[in-house]
């Protein structure tokens, strides 16, 4: 709530996103980004069902779509994944997640001199590592995106899987 007290005249970003709503190009986009994103998720849950369990989508404040999965060897240690497709790039990222902030510092003091981490000096808001998986998504073919995605998802979490197998903080 603070951060809207601080915008000087909410009328104004009010209307102007009133202007965009009545294009109904927003509409449209959103809509079908977040039904893309559902029938995603129910593809990589079929087809990866022997290595992952994936949540639900969530939808986001039209800032992240994104859906959380997971596997053992990540419950056992309290982390899990997270398929996000980032607004405001418009692309698609996989981000490492701990259970709790404590634990999520714990393995950024490992991660940040990683190469997941080369760009960064200070942990995500949200997350231990954010890397990005599709930079420029072509949505106008789902069905090869998907492929795109589901196959750089499987080699991106087995690369960071591996990497937590090597911290030593298990």
């Amino acid at each position: 709530m603070a951060e809207y007290l601080k915008m000087k005249n909410l009328n104004h970003y009010v209307e102007k996103y009133k202007e965009q709503l009545d294009k109904g190009d927003i509409q449209k986009a959103y809509v079908g980004l977040v039904k893309y994103a559902t029938r995603l998720g129910t593809t990589l849950s079929k087809n990866l069902s022997g290595h992952y369990s994936f949540g639900s989508l969530f939808q986001g404040y039209m800032d992240y779509t994104y859906f959380y999965y997971s596997n053992d060897f990540l419950k056992k240690r309290k982390l899990k994944m997270g398929l996000v497709l980032n607004h405001s790039k418009m692309q698609f990222e996989i981000w490492l997640l701990g259970q709790t902030i404590p634990l999520q510092e714990k393995y950024w003091e490992y991660f940040k001199s990683t190469k997941w981490n080369k760009h960064r000096t200070t942990r995500p808001k949200y997350s231990i590592l954010e890397t990005t998986l599709i930079e420029k998504p072509d949505f106008n073919d789902l069905d090869k995106l998907t492929r795109q995605i589901e196959e750089k998802l499987v080699l991106v979490t087995n690369e960071v899987l591996q990497d937590i197998k090597a911290s030593k903080l298990n």
